[in-house]
């Protein structure tokens, strides 16, 4: 991202400012990081980027994600699923 630095964050493209939104997200260095549907207005490419790195951080960096998605793909990679319906929490 480094070629981009001069850039606005609305001349980005949608994958640029996930991993912009991820850094701050890491910046406070929080144990636990929260994403609300991190991926959910990118194409699959991105989408794929931005899960390995989510998973890459938790793995080197040793942080707890809770990721609310409707993408089976991010899905798949959890290690615990939840699942909301009804108004009740159950794990799947």
């Amino acid at each position: 991202m480094k070629d981009r630095e001069e850039h606005k964050p609305s001349e980005l493209s949608g994958g640029e400012q996930q991993r912009v939104a991820v850094a701050c997200a890491l910046a406070n260095d929080s144990k636990i990081i929260f994403a609300d549907e991190p991926t959910g207005n990118l194409d699959s490419a991105n989408s794929e980027s931005i899960h390995k790195l989510l998973f890459e951080l938790r793995d080197n960096f040793k942080k707890t994600f809770v990721i609310v998605t409707h993408n089976p793909e991010l899905m798949k990679l959890a290690d615990v699923i939840f699942e909301i319906k009804d108004g009740l929490i159950k794990q799947k």
